[in-house]
């Protein structure tokens, strides 16, 4: 008799040393032993035609002994760690759950996949995966065969990718299996045409041949073409095969057949601590390592009763094999249980057969929350003659890569192999960090092993469990202490079932040499940010080369000179590539095209463009920074000392020279340019289907985006794969659902340090649009990090930039340039293009005549009277149908602009606003000069020649009484304005709260019905100090009139906490009308939502026709966190949801007042309210004391009291309340309570773990969605067969007619079989029981994939009465 590896393991029956049963328990009664027969499939893959078992008491002990034996025989990365039911809805986790006769779904994580099990059970008996473990045999020994590898021919169905009549069989033999690529050669000669990818019939990639052979007999081959779906049904062309079968049984000491002394019988002596709590309720395992080989994992079950207790000694005889001498053993548990932590005194090992015995004092804890967390010890075994190994507390460093979303939240696993076995696999669970496997960062953890002498591989994996469970692991450095030596495993790769080759596991292999893995992490790197980089420098592109050092850019005189002292806008600072080959380039004057860049003799000059010292090779950092070396002489490099001039290596300290060179091109973001915003050097900013926008996303389409250039500077991102859909920050979310407003228009702040742009927000200056490390995209406030740092690539050039920028007539009007995109290169600089703030880019005079003009292009005059500014100067214009702006006007020499009694004319593009109606001109007061008088602006369109004339006659000043730095200016028709000026009054309600004053500058911004008066600083109050506590400060702010005021929005910057500012309310008021308008506040700025700081708010118009008050109880944490709603309901109509606020923004608190302003009109006589909330924040219980309602224009009050908490852990769980109104002549409406009754279906996975949502819908409105949370009849909800009780509260809804039931499809099973719903009522004259049919399925994956149904009433009792019809 011989053993073979598998997964099952030796059951162990306990016995004395005598031979005789100890037990210091009393004998119980021996019961009939009921045999469940069950089968088993595997999760998500419907070829796999399932296991039976049988599971009864004697076969498997414990629940995680049948999740070992079906790890063997279920194919699976991790074995079998969930078994649910056939649905994926309900996990089991007892034996006792299994059921006779069914079946059911094995994964190795939470997350199951259902399965059509009718064709599964049709499907070919798959292949067994092999798995260590002592089993025996009939007959002759059966090799141990690896996991995946092949054992004997089988054949296999190929069918053609979109064609499944076109297949062929094949036989899996030796000869055609040698690699993958080899049997990809073999399919290409067979299927007669090129085979470059395999798939599974459902469409799933197998990567590899492991995953060929542990197919279920069905692939589909196809080229480069993605998969094609089709009929590959193998029924019909493929019997089943018989496979080789692997016998499980396993003999008991009293039955064991005879073996030779080779098979290794031990008596295994294991004795628990009497230390407090010392005994385990977790499964107990061994492995015992031979010279031979090892044995597997042997658990260590017992028959009386509970083993391993405190104080006890447990003995058990054990069958491993031949495994040679043994050297050392490892015990360990499953950290099952309600109490897995054990601590073992000593094991006792004698060999039956030799006599042999060891005694291993062990004195350790084996517990997650002892000593050192581990649940497994490994010890050395003394044999005579042979040298002991030393303990090893092995040190492990994981370096997680940095690409974005590159963490993990799933369990990591590792096993590392030496010339002296293994370590086993061990959970990696406890770092230095307090957090494990972040992005970038590295971990170090401790494993303690019997030494392994020399390292030679590692096996990594993680279970996929948790949310963004995929992993990128760069590198694992294992540090063996004992020979003081270090051992590197590169990886750099995705451990993700959803990218790369979809594998979660790896083996690696060392490298001893720690020197020379990171010279390959190092090169890899450098290849990676040359494929990222290499676009920069295709044939035709216009460059500039930025020196860190010096500050400034390359250039090149036209006497041949050379220094990097170039400013942004040097003429001579421009280099066109007009030579590219690999990476050896020839990059020639922009401005002088006789001269290119060159290295003669080590020295940086310039020389005619052709000779071979011209040529330079471009090697890339991994810092995204260039080094220019001689393609001819290898090591001449480009230098420049701190003062720019040129240099070589012997010129002085190295910290005094600079080779790195950042390198910029010219015209990346004209208009209806394509780019792609890359976030690493393989990642990039991507839409994703749901809207939100990412940046780990491939470079490929679908991280393409459209450029449309608002004004200088100022673009727009609209997705190539989505169209109108645009990159957008709006209301503390960034995602890529705008629609083209101005919530999608953004600066483009460029960053000289390594070529990255980083884009702000329009609307919201400050706000930028930033990345979490798991690369989803939000708003961030700038830091210079590289969360908001996105390397353009330009996939296709725009046009050619039509704001009149200078142009010499060499240039022409641009030229075709050569590119693997066809780029069409623009021959004139980008406005503003390498600025270094976030200020928008510089309009420039146009000084060519051949300029084409667009029908968007105006010239701006400006006159300054007798006072001028240095100070940056910006324009706004805003017509009928949308605004352009802010327009800075800026030239190349900005000191001479704005001089006293000076015109500066400027070319401005304006587009698609309509008929202009209004401009706003200003400076930010930050020259030396700050005052300027502003006399006239004169606009006129250039190609219709139309003129508008804007007469100021203002001065522009901070430190005047009445001043201001902007100025609004309206169009003039027929001697009159379109729209008047108006002076509107804006008084600021500073709260009593304690520390409610700031020292901070506030701005306002006014929105009307005909724009916004722009963010206007509030600086001349009438008080002496502005924004004290309680104070009341009056400012004035000019602007052309807005018409109806809708909004207004209020930014406040503090540097600390301290200077936080509680604002009250605004109430602004136009001089002309009575009327004024109320914005209601209430609450801290900046303040804190969803984690992001927020230094502004915009607040609504309070105009309604009621005042609601919410009167919050006394109680102690009576206030909530939650956002509170409200439904109103009228004779006519209802209104709602009316959202009144969040409790994270200092409203509902505990013993307060919240007024409020809503409109009702048109809803008829109210008869009853429903209030609550969305259960969200931290503490989102409530509890409500009273409602007022008071009606403005009749002085009508309404007090409804509820004195009642509303929280899902309070009362009956519901969260929201209804309340009836006492009406003139007529009584209340009662307070009904409704009894629902659910009836979960019988059929196989009707059951669910989604949260169940119903609206009861009767003659006399609705109870609204209300979730059905506390069942009166079950612990678990909406099982199989079930019916669970539920109640609600609800203001009389008369007749019920129908019903709205649905779920949220969360939880591990979310489909749901609804058989009905009956509700029952009583009120004083009347009840009623009606029945609301279903027989259906809510389920995306079943009948029309609705989760939301109305049901209409069937059957009814008493008054309710039904059409006996279903819809969905």
């Amino acid at each position: 008799m011989s053993e073979t590896p598998s997964t099952s393991f030796s059951v162990i029956h306990p016995s004395s040393s005598e031979g005789q049963v100890r037990s210091p328990r009393h004998l119980s009664i021996t019961h009939p032993v009921v045999a469940k027969r069950i089968s088993f499939y595997k999760s998500g893959d419907p070829q796999f035609g399932g296991v039976r078992v049988v599971v009864n008491p004697r076969s498997f002990k414990s629940f995680d002994a049948l999740l070992d034996n079906l790890s063997g025989k279920v194919p699976l990365p991790f074995g079998v760690r969930n078994i649910s039911t056939p649905r994926g809805r309900h996990s089991i986790t007892r034996l006792e759950e299994l059921e006779d006769g069914e079946s059911y779904l094995c994964s190795h994580g939470r997350k199951v996949q259902p399965v059509d099990l009718d064709k599964a059970r049709q499907r070919p008996r798959p292949w067994l995966s092999s798995r260590a473990s002592s089993v025996q045999t009939q007959g002759r020994p059966v090799a141990a065969a690896a996991p995946g590898l092949l054992r004997a021919p089988r054949r296999l169905v190929v069918f053609r990718n979109g064609d499944p009549k076109t297949r062929c069989a094949v036989v899996l033999n030796r000869r055609v299996t040698q690699s993958f690529e080899a049997f990809l050669q073999h399919l290409t000669l067979v299927m007669q045409y090129p085979v470059a990818k395999l798939y599974a019939t459902d469409g799933r990639k197998v990567p590899s041949l492991q995953a060929v052979i542990l197919s279920s007999g069905a692939v589909v081959a196809a080229g480069r073409e993605p998969f094609k779906p089709g009929n590959y049904d193998i029924q019909k062309y493929l019997l089943p095969a018989r496979l080789p079968g692997i016998s499980h049984r396993v003999h008991r000491k009293g039955n064991a057949k005879s073996e030779s002394r080779k098979s290794g019988n031990w008596k295994v002596s294991i004795i628990t601590s009497d230390l407090p709590n010392a005994g385990t309720s977790s499964q107990i395992y061994i492995v015992l390592y031979g010279q031979h080989r090892s044995s597997a994992p042997i658990y260590l079950y017992g028959t009386d009763g509970a083993r391993f207790q405190d104080g006890h000694e447990d003995i058990f005889t054990i069958k491993v094999g031949d495994i040679g001498t043994v050297f050392k053993i490892r015990i360990g548990h499953t950290n099952s249980g309600c109490f897995p932590s054990w601590h073992c005194k000593k094991i006792q090992l004698q060999n039956m057969n030799s006599g042999e015995q060891f005694y291993i004092p062990v004195q350790r804890w084996l517990a997650r929350d002892q000593e050192d967390g581990e649940i497994c010890r490994e010890f050395p075994l003394l044999n005579k003659g042979q040298p002991i190994l030393p303990v090893t507390r092995y040190e492990v460093f994981v370096a997680t890569g940095e690409l974005w979303n590159a963490g993990t939240v799933a369990n990591v696993y590792i096993s590392i192999y030496g010339e002296k076995g293994d370590t086993g696999s061990r959970q990696l669970f406890r770092s230095k960090n307090s957090f494990n496997f972040l992005r970038g960062q590295t971990d170090a953890f401790f494993l303690e092993a019997v030494h392994l002498g020399d390292l030679y591989k590692i096996v990594i994996g993680h279970d996929g469990l948790g949310p963004g469970n995929g992993w990128f692991l760069d590198d694992v450095v294992v540090k063996d202490p004992t020979k003081n030596h270090e051992y590197a495993f590169f990886c750099h790769r995705w451990l993700d079932q959803g990218e790369d080759d979809g594998k979660i596991v790896r083996e690696l292999y060392a490298r001893t040499n720690s020197i020379f893995s990171a010279r390959k992490k190092l090169e890899l790197q450098r290849k990676e940010t040359w494929a990222a980089e290499s676009w920069k420098f295709m044939k035709g592109n216009t460059l500039r080369f930025y020196n860190r050092l010096t500050g400034g850019f390359v250039r090149l005189h036209p006497d041949g000179t050379v220094d990097a002292l170039g400013e942004k806008t040097d003429k001579y600072g421009l280099f066109d590539v007009i030579f590219n080959k690999g990476n050896i380039c020839i990059f020639q004057s922009h401005e002088m095209r006789h001269l290119s860049l060159a290295l003669d003799n080590g020295f940086v000059t310039g020389m005619p463009s052709g000779g071979a010292s011209t040529e330079l090779q471009v090697l890339y950092q991994p810092s995204r920074r260039a080094l220019l070396q001689s393609a001819v002489i290898p090591g001449q490099m480009v230098i420049f000392d701190r003062h720019g001039k040129v240099a070589d290596e012997s010129s002085g300290g190295y910290a005094n020279l600079s080779k790195e060179f950042v390198i910029f091109v010219k015209g990346v973001f004209l208009n209806s340019a394509v780019v792609l915003l890359a976030t690493s050097v393989c990642q990039a900013l991507c839409l994703q289907p749901d809207g939100t926008c990412t940046g780990a996303g491939n470079h490929s389409e679908k991280s393409y985006w459209k450029v449309h250039k608002i004004s200088s500077g100022i673009c727009m991102f609209e997705s190539v794969k989505n169209a109108r859909m645009y990159l957008r920050i709006k209301d503390g979310r960034c995602d890529g659902t705008g629609t083209g407003d101005i919530d999608c228009h953004f600066k483009i702040k460029n960053n000289l340090e390594n070529a990255s742009i980083s884009l702000e927000s329009t609307r919201s200056p400050g706000l930028f649009v930033g990345l979490q490390p798991d690369g989803l995209a939000k708003p961030v406030i700038y830091t210079k990090d590289e969360n908001v740092c996105f390397y353009p690539q330009v996939i296709q050039f725009g046009r050619k930039n039509p704001m009149g920028m200078s142009a010499t007539t060499s240039q022409g009007e641009g030229k075709i340039h050569e590119s693997q995109n066809q780029n069409v290169m623009p021959s004139e600089p980008e406005a503003g293009d390498l600025l270094p703030s976030s200020t928008a880019k510089e309009i420039r005079l146009s000084q060519s005549s051949e300029t084409l003009l667009s029908e968007d292009e105006w010239k701006v005059i400006v006159l300054t009277g007798n006072t001028g500014t240095q100070a940056n100067v910006t324009l706004w214009v805003y017509g009928d149908e949308g605004v352009t702006g802010p327009i800075s006007l800026n030239k190349d020499n900005p000191e001479q602009l704005f001089l006293p009694r000076q015109e500066d004319e400027f070319q401005v593009e304006i587009r698609r606003i309509g008929e202009i109606y209004k401009i706003r001109i200003g400076h930010d007061g930050t020259s030396g000069q700050p005052e300027w008088n502003l006399q006239r602006v004169t606009m006129q369109h250039m190609r219709s020649k139309k003129k508008l004339d804007f007469v100021a006659n203002v001065c522009l000043s901070g430190i005047r009484a009445d001043g201001d730095i902007v100025c609004e200016l309206p169009v003039i028709k027929d001697g009159q304005p379109i729209f008047p000026l108006v002076r509107y009054h804006v008084d600021v309600y500073t709260g009593l709260l304690k520390q409610d004053k700031t020292e901070s500058e506030v701005s306002l911004c006014l929105y009307g019905e005909r724009g916004d008066s722009g963010l206007r600083l509030l600086r001349k109050s009438n008080m002496p100090m502005r924004f004290q506590r309680g104070q009341i400060d009056k400012f004035q702010v000019e602007a052309v009139s807005l018409g109806k005021l809708q909004k207004v929005l209020l930014h406040c910057e503090a540097s600390d906490k301290s200077q936080y500012w509680y604002c009250d309310k605004v109430i602004v008021r136009e001089p002309s009308t009575p009327s004024e308008f109320v914005f209601i506040c209430e609450r801290w700025l900046p303040f804190m939502s969803q984690g992001i700081i927020h230094s502004e708010i915009e607040l609504y118009l309070q105009d309604g026709d009621w005042k609601v008050t919410v009167v919050t109880g006394e109680l102690e944490n009576a206030g909530t966190t939650a956002t509170v709603s409200l439904y109103v309901y009228g004779e006519t109509r209802c209104s709602g949801p009316i959202i009144l606020g969040s409790g994270k923004h200092q409203l509902f608190s505990s013993n307060s007042a919240d007024m409020f302003k809503i409109k009702l009109k048109d809803i008829g006589e109210i008869y009853k309210i429903r209030i609550g909330h969305d259960n969200s924040g931290k503490d989102p219980r409530w509890y409500l004391e009273e409602v007022r309602l008071e009606n403005l224009v009749t002085n009508e009050l309404f007090c409804l009291t509820v004195d009642s908490w509303i929280a899902e852990n309070e009362n009956d769980g519901d969260t929201w309340k209804e309340v009836p109104i006492v009406r003139t002549n007529k009584a209340p409406l009662p307070v009904v309570v409704y009894e629902i009754r659910i009836y979960t279906g019988t059929k196989s996975g009707a059951e669910t773990e989604s949260n169940v949502f119903i609206n009861l819908i009767g003659t006399r409105g609705d109870s609204g969605n209300r979730k059905l949370h506390q069942s009166k009849s079950n612990k678990t909800r909406f099982q199989r067969g079930q019916i669970d009780i539920f109640s609600i509260k609800a203001v009389s809804l008369g007749q019920l007619r129908k019903v709205l039931i649905t779920h949220d499809g969360t939880g591990p099973g979310n489909g749901w079989f609804l058989k009905s719903v009956v509700v029952k009522s009583e009120e004083e004259d009347s009840s009623q029981e009606v029945l609301f049919p279903c027989n259906r399925w809510l389920d995306e994956y079943q009948d029309d994939g609705k989760t939301q149904l109305e049901l209409l009433a069937e059957n009814s009792h008493g008054e309710g009465r039904g059409t006996g019809q279903t819809t969905s």
